[in-house]
C-alpha cells in the first residue's frame, strides 16, 4: 500500500484489522479514521514535502546550536551560508 501508492485499498485494510482485533493495530486504525481523507491522500497522490522538512530541519538545528550565543544576524548568516 505504501510503495505502490495503494490509498484506495486502505478502508480494507481499517476494516481487516480492526476484525482482526490486534489491540495495537486495531487502535492505530481507529485513530487513521479520524482523518481519512489526508490519509489517503498522502498514500495516493505523488508530490512530497520531504525537500522542505529538510530545510526546516537543518535552520532548526543551526538555531539550537546558537541559541543564547548569538542575535539574529548571525543567525541570518549561518543560515544563508550553509
Amino acid at each position: 500500500m505504501l510503495s505502490g501508492r495503494l490509498g484506495a485499498t486502505l478502508p480494507v485494510w481499517i476494516s481487516t484489522v480492526e476484525a482482526s482485533q490486534l489491540p495495537g493495530l486495531a487502535g492505530f486504525a481507529r485513530h487513521l479514521l479520524r482523518d481519512l481523507d489526508a490519509v489517503t491522500a498522502g498514500l495516493t497522490l505523488d508530490w512530497s514535502s520531504g525537500s522542505i522538512e529538510g530545510a526546516v530541519n537543518r535552520i532548526k538545528k543551526i538555531k539550537r546550536q546558537l541559541y543564547g550565543r548569538a542575535g539574529f544576524e548571525l543567525l541570518r548568516k549561518m543560515i544563508l551560508l550553509q
